[in-house]
């Protein structure tokens, strides 16, 4: 988690949003990303799926099953749905999408855990670690003259 809240950081250095992902199998990070919705002119840059693919392409495979995705804050219906069709087994973050919410962003209320429920994922959720860190990265981005948001 600290490395994905350390890639948020870079992100938010460049003008990104403050979130940050990582992919961890067997105990090795293989992949991590921070948002890069704006440097790409992509709405689906978002560090998990970033990372996703990443994983996806250094293991040739699309099988992500037994990695877990660390995420600074709870991933979004979008990434959800891609950690779930990559057979990631477990899903760990830090702030909650409410969090992101209260911040304006036009985030989905969708829980992952109704999520996992409606798509029969088994799927394990870790939701608040590392919380004060993370509140930090979005009060941090929140504190930014002229932010940009989505």
């Amino acid at each position: 988690m600290r490395e994905a809240i350390r890639l948020a950081r870079i992100g938010l250095s460049e003008g990104q949003t403050p979130f940050g992902a990582c992919v961890e199998c067997n105990g090795e990070i293989i992949a991590s990303a921070h948002n890069q919705v704006f440097a790409g002119n992509d709405s689906t840059a978002h560090a998990e799926i970033i990372a996703i693919r990443e994983a996806e392409s250094r293991l040739k495979s699309i099988d992500l099953e037994g990695c877990t995705m660390y995420a600074t804050t709870e991933p979004c219906p979008m990434c959800f749905a891609a950690c779930h069709w990559a057979k990631i087994k477990r899903i760990v973050y830090g702030t909650s999408i409410a969090d992101v919410r209260a911040l304006g962003f036009s985030e989905m209320t969708i829980p992952n855990t109704i999520m996992q429920e409606m798509g029969g994922s088994t799927m394990e959720i870790i939701g608040g670690l590392l919380l004060e860190e993370n509140l930090s990265l979005l009060r941090d981005w929140a504190d930014i003259p002229n932010r940009k948001i989505y």
